[in-house]
């Protein structure tokens, strides 16, 4: 079976891979291009684990297929942070204890971030309405809300 040749943007930059037609996108970030930040939970877009955004819109990569995205730009975790200096939001999931385990911190993250894009002020009933995506196991949801809108006041403040 012959393969799909790609060309996309990931965290910035210009990347090229080949796919299998039924390779999800979580696959080929994970397998093929190594960016491992991303996790398996459901497979079936329903934990929120594998959230990227894909062309600035938050979704399950488990959900999309990797010959979909020829030409189009996605962010994961591993784009969060500039070099050595973390993500606001990442420093506030720190400083909240807001992750355990950290198979949901991943997705919790970028689910996160694009909300803050859209929203730099967002209310406690919203951060838990756009998260409501997002399963965590381990730390219940107070402390990971407490930092997001910790990280959205630091935001703000420049």
């Amino acid at each position: 079976m012959a393969k799909h040749h790609i060309e996309a943007t990931v965290n910035g930059d210009a990347i090229e891979f080949l796919c299998e037609t039924e390779e999800t996108l979580l696959d080929v970030l994970r397998d093929t291009l190594h960016l491992t930040g991303s996790k398996e939970g459901c497979s079936s877009g329903d934990c929120g684990a594998c959230s990227v955004t894909l062309d600035g819109r938050l979704v399950c990569s488990c959900l999309v297929l990797g010959c979909e995205v020829d030409g189009r730009r996605i962010e994961t975790i591993e784009g969060m942070a500039q070099g050595e200096a973390l993500h606001p939001l990442q420093q506030k999931f720190l400083e909240h204890a807001a992750l355990q385990c950290g198979i949901c911190t991943p997705g919790f993250l970028v689910a996160s971030k694009a909300l803050l894009e859209r929203d730099p002020d967002p209310s406690e009933t919203e951060i838990r309405y756009w998260l409501a995506g997002n399963l965590c196991r381990c730390t219940g949801y107070d402390k990971i809300v407490s930092a997001v809108q910790d990280a959205a006041a630091t935001l703000r403040k420049g």
